[in-house]
C-alpha cells in the first residue's frame, strides 16, 4: 500500500488539532489532519459553544437580561418546541465549525476524513466511511483526539429520553422535568440552562459540595440563587438503579430516595479518546484514566509522537488544549516561536449567573501558610451592576499581605468570563494594588469593580483584617 508523507500529521480537528497543525503550517510545515467525525471542531464547536449558545438563548426567551424592568414581563408564553429553541444554537455551530474549516484551508493543511491507527510511530492507516484504506507517514505525529463522554452502564442511554451533553439538543421536546445526574460543570450549566426554561430540575451530585476547586464563598451564593431558581440538589448521594420509561425515567439511589422525572442528562465526567488508536504499536501509553502519558515536552514514549488537549488529561480546557498545541510543535520543530504554555490559567463556568476564577483561593493560601488579605465588591453597588440587574453578583480579590501582589480573583456575575481577564493579565504581570489605583477604568463600567474591591482590601489591610493562616 502506498503511503503520503507529511512532516506534520495531526489526529483530531478538534481546538488543538487544529491550532496545532496551523501551528506548524506557519512555519511551512507539510501538514495532514485526520478527522472521523462529520463535522471538524471538536466537543468544544459542536457541542459546547452549541450549549452556551443555548444558554443565551433562554436567558432572553426568560426575560432574564431585563430582570429589573418591575411591571414589565418579557417571558416568552408560548409552547417553546425543540426546533425553535435550539435553532439559533444550531446556527451558530454551524458557523462556527465553517470557521475552522476557513483556517484548515488558509494554512493550506490537507483534511483528511477517516479512522487513524497507528501502524508505527511514523505510520497511521486512515478507514474512511466507504471502508477505503490509505497510510499515511509522519516526521512528526500530534495526537489531539480529544475526549467523549462517560457512559457508566448502569444508565440506559438508548433511551429517547436518557441524554448525555452529545446528545442533550437532539431531544424530541422540551421537558417538563429534567434529573441531572452529575454536579460538576457540565452539569450545574445545564441545570441552570433548563431551568430558565422552566423545566423543574434536580441535580444529583456524589460529592458533599459543588466545585470544590473554587473560593467557597462564590459557589455558596451561585448554589442559593440556583435553589431560588427551583433547582433542587441532592448532594452526596450515589445512584444505584436507573429505568427508562416511554414518558419518565425512575432513579433509586443509595440512601433509598428515588427520583422521577420527565427526562434524564447523564453528566459524570469525560474520557479520553484512544480506545481504536493503536497506541501500542507505536510504543505509546496510558495511565489507568485512558490518558496518554507525556513529559513536559508534550511528547509521548515516542519521541516523535506528540499529544496534547482533553487526551492528555487535566485542565482539558479549550482555551490551554489550543496552547498545548502550538507549544507542543515548538518544541518539535524548534520553532524558537515561544517558550511554554501560559503559566496562569483561567476557568470559567456557564452557569446562570456566571463564575470566573484565576490563581489561588483561600483554601489555598491557607494550606500554603501565606497571609493574605481579601477585597470585595458588589454588582449591586458598581452603577453598571446596578443598571443590568445583578444583585447578588461580587467580585472577589485576593492579595498577599506581605507585599499586596494579587494572587486571586474571583467573581460570580452577569460577564464574569470576560471580566476575568483584567484579573488574569494582572496575575501575569505580578501587579500590586497600585494597578488598579492608578488605572482609569471607563465609567460606567463592570471593570471598575476592580478599583473599589482594591480599595476596600486596602482597608482591610490597613486594620490587620488578614485571612487566616
Amino acid at each position: 500500500m502506498e503511503s503520503t508523507h507529511y512532516d506534520l500529521l495531526v489526529i483530531g480537528a478538534g481546538p488543538a488539532g487544529e491550532k496545532g497543525a496551523a501551528q506548524a503550517a506557519y512555519f511551512g510545515k507539510k501538514v495532514a489532519i485526520i478527522e472521523k467525525a462529520q463535522r471538524v471542531g471538536g466537543a468544544i464547536m459542536n457541542t459546547g459553544v452549541t450549549g452556551k449558545a443555548l444558554r443565551e438563548t433562554s436567558l432572553y426567551i426568560n426575560g432574564f437580561n431585563m430582570r429589573d424592568l418591575y411591571g414589565i414581563d418579557l417571558t416568552y408564553k408560548k409552547q417553546l418546541r425543540v426546533k425553535e429553541v435550539v435553532h439559533r444554537s444550531l446556527d451558530i455551530r454551524n458557523a462556527m465549525v465553517n470557521r475552522v474549516n476557513e483556517n484548515i484551508d488558509l494554512h493550506n493543511i490537507d483534511l483528511i476524513k477517516g479512522s487513524a491507527s497507528f501502524i508505527d510511530k511514523h505510520t497511521v492507516e486512515v478507514i474512511n466511511a466507504r471502508k477505503q484504506k490509505q497510510r499515511l507517514t509522519g516526521d512528526i505525529i500530534l495526537i489531539a483526539t480529544g475526549s467523549k463522554p462517560v457512559r457508566p452502564s448502569i444508565f440506559p442511554m438508548d433511551a429517547d429520553n436518557v441524554f448525555d451533553s452529545d446528545s442533550i439538543l437532539k431531544m424530541a421536546k422540551i421537558p417538563e422535568s429534567m434529573v441531572i445526574v452529575g454536579n460538576g460543570t457540565i452539569g450545574c450549566e445545564y441545570a441552570c440552562t433548563f431551568s430558565q426554561l422552566g423545566v423543574a430540575v434536580t441535580v444529583i451530585g456524589m460529592s458533599d459540595e459543588l466545585f470544590p476547586f473554587a473560593d467557597r464563598e462564590i459557589i455558596a451564593i451561585l448554589k442559593e440563587y440556583m435553589e431560588e431558581k427551583g433547582i433542587r440538589f441532592l448532594m452526596g448521594e450515589k445512584v444505584t438503579s436507573m429505568d427508562a420509561h416511554p414518558k419518565e425515567v425512575a432513579i433509586t439511589l443509595g440512601s433509598g430516595k428515588k427520583v422521577i422525572a420527565a427526562a434524564a442528562l447523564i453528566a459524570v465526567g469525560r474520557q479520553s479518546r484512544v480506545k481504536n488508536l493503536s497506541l501500542e504499536n507505536a510504543g505509546i501509553k496510558v495511565n489507568d484514566r485512558g490518558e496518554i502519558q507525556i513529559n513536559r515536552k508534550y511528547q509521548t514514549a515516542a519521541k516523535n509522537v506528540y499529544a496534547a488537549g482533553d487526551v492528555i488529561g487535566f485542565p482539558a480546557l479549550c482555551s490551554t488544549s489550543m496552547e498545548q498545541a502550538r507549544m507542543a510543535m515548538v518544541n518539535a520543530f524548534d520553532l524558537k516561536y515561544k517558550s511554554d504554555v501560559a503559566r496562569i490559567l483561567p476557568f470559567g463556568i456557564w452557569t446562570i449567573p456566571e463564575v470566573a476564577m484565576v490563581g489561588e483561593t483561600e483554601k489555598t493560601l491557607t494550606a500554603k501558610k501565606i497571609k493574605y488579605v481579601v477585597g470585595k465588591t458588589y454588582y449591586k453597588n458598581n452603577p453598571r451592576g446596578a443598571t443590568i440587574g445583578e444583585k447578588k453578583g461580587m467580585l472577589k480579590l485576593i492579595f498577599k499581605a506581605s507585599d499586596t501582589r494579587l494572587v486571586g480573583v474571583h467573581i460570580i456575575g452577569e460577564q464574569a468570563c470576560e471580566l476575568i481577564s483584567v484579573g488574569m493579565m494582572a496575575l501575569n504581570s505580578e501587579s500590586t494594588f497600585s494597578a488598579f489605583i492608578d488605572a482609569c477604568f471607563s465609567f460606567p463600567s463592570l471593570s471598575d469593580m476592580y478599583k473599589y474591591a482594591t480599595y476596600d482590601a486596602m482597608n482591610n489591610l490597613n486594620n490587620k483584617h488578614f485571612g487566616e493562616v
